[in-house]
């Protein structure tokens, strides 16, 4: 569908603006995470300072950031290459030294002119004195009062973003049709899309603005408008591939049973309630005569590699075949090995590994269709791959993967049922935010027999006596990990590389005990060989680095080390702690932290001592941080979201996902009885890159 008129002008080139030539496009480009003018307008500015503050040079504090006029009445060249420019500047209250570092910015300087200055304050030997300053200009230049601070790049200034954001600005139409609910917009004092914009980007413009601190709420107001701006258009987008996924064609995958039947016998356990109805919920799925989209996710250790093998088996026992992609060659060979002990149908492996005889036999296998179960990693999507009828494909560790990957896979065959699992919990609004077009499975018991995990947070003062209880651990027959954060030396985070850990441990434990590493990059087969050797008992502590998150079973192993513990996120930390307390024996946890800790960092550490309720602490977790990615790795934001990021300013995401969420339902359902996108809704979906979305209507 075309984009209204409207809103046209928004969506061209960055090129499209006077003064954007292809040496500054790459880089306005990158910064804004895309080259149309509109992605320009959502780079958000990091700060804004406040130059308001006009004052005499006598009057002045140290520490102030101010903005004067004066005189030039001094010029002093450096007389050595690594000092600075010195200029003078006096008014009739007295004199300042303005340092510059930067030859081009004092040859602005004119003896005898009136020029502006702004920047911050210092004490030098006593001295007022004002180093780089942010602006120095000819008095009649303007010097915005409120100054935002946009993010830059290689090849990029700021008086360049400051000039392209003014022309595309300028661009922004008046009276844009409001595709927000006009009472949640009222409620929540939300200025219009085009003010919002001005709010955020300009605010010294602002009349109102000039005094007092009435422009810190209203720039947060706009900055909350922008995000649930953000949210809405991907909650209609997420509703209409809902939509879109229901009323797909599919095909019909039922079994006797037998298959699975076989392999529970060869497993030896009943299945927890939790995997139970859980596959319940995949076989209604798979039975009815449309496509599966389904996320099925677990807390650690609940089964859910279990659960998709059974899944798998009653696409074999429909006569299909079924693939699962995991996203580390570690994890696929985990997986492998637990399929080929389970399964009674064949299973074959491919990955990039593979090579040779091995992976003409397995293209082959693949092909003819001799192979029921397909175990692998992003290989599994490569065009030499052809499968004989591919009707089930499940991806694992989703998170990991980018979609484009995830939709290859369904393409493999005819009508693909797609089932993909996460081992981290998700908190229930990054829930709606990433998974809002599927049907939910949640395993959220662990199999009988499992005991807690003890778990304790260690200071510095105690790295001793950690050692002494490993050693007395390790005499008694305990397997250990022990986890750094980094894999080479880092001096501005002072973490311990695992290289440098391993090396110490070893020298202390090594010759009794045996001490292995792996890390990710480390060749394939090394790394194996250390996962192997302390899986089977060779070595009894493995330092690693966070490559053993997911995937890594080693039931004997009852003691996990995080080092630094602090830098991790918190469910990154609750993946580690899964790798113990998978068999009969007990297990412990010891969280490590440095000498500094900020509070949220204490309050994640204090929650896993508390709970091992994976979905507790996501949910706990994102309340903490008021956002951020469920795996850890990013610790703000919303994943794929640019303007919903409550680390660059006060916004409640949670409340704001929820308000989307129910406009998106009332627009979506009057769209569909339609069958058509209303302009205001095609403006919003088109400048949030979300216009072919509107076509699932008109299919």
């Amino acid at each position: 569908m075309q984009p209204p008129a409207c809103i046209t002008p928004l969506l061209e080139p960055l090129t499209a603006l006077p003064g954007i030539g292809e040496a500054t496009v790459k880089p306005l480009s990158r910064v804004s995470g895309g080259s149309r003018i509109i992605d320009l307008l959502f780079l958000m500015p990091e700060n804004v300072i406040d130059r308001r503050c006009r004052s005499t040079i006598a009057a002045l504090d140290p520490g102030q950031i101010v903005t004067l006029t004066g005189t030039v009445t001094r010029i002093s060249e450096p007389a050595h290459r690594r000092q600075p420019w010195t200029v003078t500047l006096a008014d009739n209250t007295g004199t300042l030294d303005i340092a510059f570092f930067s030859k081009w910015m004092a040859k602005r300087a004119v003896l005898n002119a009136a020029m502006q200055v702004s920047g911050r304050i210092e004490l030098f030997n006593g001295r007022k004195v004002m180093n780089t300053p942010d602006y120095f200009v000819s008095a009649d230049d303007h010097i915005p009062p409120l100054d935002p601070v946009w993010p830059l790049t290689a090849g990029l200034f700021s008086g360049q973003v400051r000039a392209a954001m003014r022309r595309a600005f300028a661009r922004v139409p008046d009276g844009l049709p409001e595709w927000q609910n006009p009472a949640v917009v009222k409620k929540r004092n939300w200025p219009d899309f085009r003010t919002a914009l001005l709010w955020t980007h300009f605010p010294g413009d602002v009349p109102e603005f000039q005094d007092g601190e009435t422009w810190r709420e209203s720039r947060r107001k706009a900055r909350e408008r922008l995000a649930a701006d953000e949210l809405l258009a991907d909650q209609i987008a997420t509703l209409l591939a809902r939509e879109a996924n229901r009323s797909r064609p599919g095909r019909s995958l039922k079994g006797d049973g037998h298959l699975r039947r076989e392999a529970l016998a060869r497993f030896g356990h009943t299945l927890t309630s939790a995997q139970s109805k859980a596959l319940r919920e995949i076989d209604i799925d798979l039975a009815a005569p449309r496509r599966m989209v389904r996320l099925l996710q677990g807390d650690v250790g609940a089964g859910k590699t279990l659960v998709a093998l059974l899944a798998m088996l009653r696409a074999a026992e429909a006569g299909a075949q079924a693939a699962i992609m995991a996203p580390t060659e570690i994890l696929a060979r985990q997986h492998f090995a637990t399929f080929e002990r389970l399964s009674p149908v064949p299973v074959v492996f491919l990955s990039g590994s593979v090579r040779g005889k091995a992976r003409r036999e397995a293209l082959a296998a693949i092909a003819d269709g001799s192979a029921s179960l397909i175990v692998g990693t992003h290989a599994l999507v490569q065009d030499a791959v052809h499968y004989h009828d591919l009707a089930l494909a499940v991806v694992d560790e989703q998170h990991r993967f980018g979609v484009g990957q995830r939709l290859t896979l369904g393409a493999k065959g005819d009508a693909v049922d797609m089932l993909v699992m996460t081992a981290t919990p998700i908190p229930r609004t990054l829930l709606l935010a990433q998974w809002g077009e599927m049907e939910v499975s949640r395993l959220d018991s662990k199999p009988a027999g499992r005991k807690p995990i003890r778990t304790s947070v260690h200071g510095p003062d105690s790295f001793e006596g950690v050692l002494a209880g490993l050693e007395r651990a390790l005499k008694s027959g305990a397997r250990i990990f022990w986890v750094c954060p980094l894999v080479s030396e880092s001096e501005a985070l002072d973490i311990a590389a695992a290289e440098a850990r391993h090396v110490s441990l070893a020298e202390r434990f090594g010759e009794r005990f045996g001490v292995g590493l792996a890390h990710g990059q480390q060749d394939i087969a090394v790394r194996e060989a250390a996962l192997t050797d302390f899986a089977e008992g060779r070595t009894k502590l493995l330092v690693a680095t966070t490559v053993i998150e997911v995937g890594v079973d080693v039931p004997s192993a009852t003691v996990m080390v995080i080092e630094h513990a602090e830098r991790f996120g918190l469910a990154q930390l609750h993946q580690l702690r899964g790798r113990v307390g998978r068999g009969a024996a007990e297990s412990f946890c010891l969280l490590l932290h440095g000498t500094e800790m900020g509070q949220v960092a204490r309050q994640r550490l204090s929650l896993l001592r508390e709970t091992e309720d994976g979905f507790l602490i996501a949910d706990e977790d994102f309340r903490i941080r008021g956002g951020g990615d469920a795996t850890g790795k990013r610790q703000s934001g919303l994943p794929g979201f640019r303007l919903a990021d409550p680390e660059n300013c006060d916004i409640d995401i949670g409340t704001l996902l929820v308000l989307a969420r129910q406009t998106a339902e009332t627009l979506s359902g009057q769209m569909k009885r339609q069958r058509d996108v209303p302009e205001n809704i095609l403006c919003l979906l088109s400048l949030f890159k979300k216009s072919n979305f509107a076509s699932i209507l008109q299919a």
